[in-house]
């Protein structure tokens, strides 16, 4: 099996914390790396469009947000922990394979207009602090792929000390923002009334909701969630659900100061001074200055803004990788994983700067932010549907009040973004000199797309639910041509559950015969177990433990001694560790045979492994 984030090898312990607050420590953590996504710099756009123009109007629309956020973002969590699968393996189990593709599209447009919001912000910053030119600093951002590569590789808990880091800049230095704007209170307070003057609002409020309520987020949290190891009685489910609320309701309210935070401030001086236009990063830097009377204003803010750029580039790998696998089976090496994602954002945003120039970033990023919008449904509508799944959900479904809620909440952002197109499109067809390519293109591509939403909105009501099938790529119709043969005595087989063991076990057979002791070893690299090793408790790793015992009992029937062992983490660390540690004669393994291009997209542990065992190696092409 080929690996993903292969840099992350550490554990994070829960069960060992007996009560109280150590206990909810040791679920902490999921939430923080999800909510690094919701103060990313595509919500300063929106927000600093929506305080320029509308002053305190739409702060009520980033706290319906955050309550949008903090339900769905529950449930995800709830999907993760009770089925131990993450949306986009739900999805693959519950749609057909060309609506999983779709599905797995658009879920990749949504992680790339993330991740072009991350870019242009960083780059804002970046020429905002140093005076680097924008198009510069946009090529700048590629140097943070290997930044995080960096830190995942140092452990987990490091790299969440670093997010959590930035995201205390990020917090203190709105604080101090505050402080120099004096923001009337009063004003903040009505704010919190709904309203929408226009539909200009409309279309910030829009992208607010975009920015807030994350679709690949929803993917990432049901994964991480996995990484925490409970007692999975009932009552341990339920006591993990508790804790997880928690931690989403912590992380998520901080995310909502730091927004809320950005619209008061562009509210407080902006809007205040008659600057109703101001819906440029850079512009809201110059401005500050003069306006608030001291030179640490637009310092904090350039300061901040690099710091939420680099925070969130974390969510959009992982959720990306997540996608990736859960709808496609199919993992690449991390470092090409996240420069094909960061190249995906950088090349419209430089293609856009060299056309017209640095003033259009900011409805770059509102438009980024729009686009995460109209992705939400097909993320959102699958997930209510299967935490209202009695049978998928072993009795942990959410209540009818929770159901008409979520609905509701779906059927609001549908209903927006349905608006949204509507408008859009009407207006493109009323200023266009050619409107038929319009009616030939875009106006069927809408159809489509409505068609697919209604299609996942009532496919669960009227069809029954498949039935569970495995996930991973694993085939046990294998066949065995032992020969007797008494050359060595303890023999280790690498298996992944795939075509390539056939060969692997045949061959090693033949080496031992029926008299010598075979281990059976398998490496569990999922997300959860390359983040958190042994402590994992995921969907794979418990069809994985299965399949090795399926191995060990079908094996043992014909006659051979078997014994398994299972690992986690990286393949080229983990089984020279189990290799070097036992009594071994020699390694079989098998191989899937690629060279070249392959071996570099995928990687390859045969390489890496041959220098760190003590035994012979024999490598069994299928």
């Amino acid at each position: 099996m080929t690996k993903s984030l292969e840099e992350v090898n550490q554990s994070v312990p829960t069960e060992h914390k007996k009560k109280g607050f150590r206990k909810i420590l040791a679920f902490l953590g999921p939430a923080y790396l999800v909510s690094v996504g919701y103060m990313d710099p595509g919500n300063w756009a929106t927000d600093i469009a929506g305080g320029s123009q509308f002053g305190y109007t739409l702060v009520w629309v980033l706290l319906m947000s955050n309550l949008m956020a903090l339900l769905l973002q529950s449930l995800s969590a709830r999907l993760g922990i009770v089925t131990q699968r993450d949306l986009a393996q739900a999805s693959r189990e519950t749609y057909s394979k060309y609506i999983n593709y779709i599905l797995y599209f658009l879920a990749e447009i949504a992680i790339a207009a993330c991740d072009l919001a991350e870019v242009l912000g960083m780059a804002i910053g970046i020429n905002l602090l140093f005076g680097i030119p924008l198009l510069e600093a946009v090529l700048i951002t590629v140097l943070d792929t290997f930044l995080l590569l960096f830190l995942i590789n140092k452990g987990i808990r490091k790299m969440e000390a670093f997010i959590i880091a930035l995201v205390a800049i990020i917090g203190f230095s709105f604080i101090f923002e505050m402080i120099f704007a004096e923001p009337e209170m009063h004003k903040v307070l009505e704010g919190l009334i709904p309203s929408i003057p226009n539909s200009a609002a409309l279309y910030i409020a829009i992208g607010i909701i975009g920015a807030t309520v994350m679709p690949h987020n929803l993917y990432l949290h049901s994964s991480l969630v996995q990484t925490r190891k409970f007692d999975r009685t009932p009552a341990g489910i339920k006591q993990a659900l508790k804790y997880n609320f928690i931690d989403s309701t912590i992380a998520l309210n901080l995310a909502f100061f730091v927004n809320a935070a950005i619209l008061i401030l562009a509210a407080a001086t902006f809007h205040k001074n008659g600057m109703f236009e101001v819906a440029e990063i850079q512009d809201a830097h110059q401005f500050l200055e003069p306006l608030l009377g001291t030179k640490w204003a637009p310092v904090l803010f350039a300061v901040a803004l690099i710091a939420a750029g680099q925070s969130s580039t974390v969510t959009g790998t992982l959720a990306g990788q997540i996608v990736m696998e859960g709808y496609l089976h199919f993992r690449i090496q991390p470092w090409v994983r996240r420069i094909v994602t960061r190249l995906i954002a950088i090349i419209p945003a430089v293609i856009v700067i060299l056309i017209y120039g640095e003033g259009v970033t900011g409805k770059l990023l509102i438009l980024s932010q729009v686009i995460l919008s109209l992705q939400l449904g097909f993320a959102i509508i699958p997930l209510i549907h299967f935490v209202s799944d009695k049978s998928k959900m072993n009795g942990f479904h959410i209540s009818k009040t929770t159901q008409v809620v979520s609905w509701i909440i779906a059927a609001i952002i549908v209903s927006l973004n349905a608006k949204l197109v509507y408008d859009e499109i009407t207006s493109w067809l009323e200023s266009s000199n050619h409107p038929i390519i319009l009616w030939l293109t875009v106006v069927p591509l809408a159809f489509g797309f409505l068609t697919l939403l209604l299609y996942i909105v009532f496919k669960p009501f009227i069809t029954k639910t498949k039935s569970i099938v495995n996930h991973s790529p694993h085939n046990l119709q294998l066949k065995f041509t032992p020969k007797e043969s008494q050359s060595v005595k303890n023999i280790a087989i690498s298996v992944d559950f795939s075509n390539a063991d056939e060969a692997a076990l045949n061959r090693a057979f033949e080496l031992g015969g029926t008299a010598a002791n075979y281990t059976l070893i398998h490496i569990v690299e999922t997300v959860g177990a390359l983040m958190y090793g042994v402590n994992v408790h995921d969907h794979e790793t418990t069809i994985d433990e299965k399949l090795l015992l399926e191995y060990k009992e079908m094996l043992s029937e014909k006659g051979f001694n078997i014994k398994t062992e299972l690992g986690f983490g990286k393949p080229n660390k983990v089984i020279p560790k189990i290799i070097n540690e036992g009594n071994f004669d020699i390694l079989v393994m098998g191989t899937h045979g690629h060279t070249g291009l392959k071996d570099i997209l995928f990687g390859t542990t045969v390489d890496k492994l041959r220098h760190k065992i003590s035994i012979p190696l024999l490598i069994v092409k299928k």
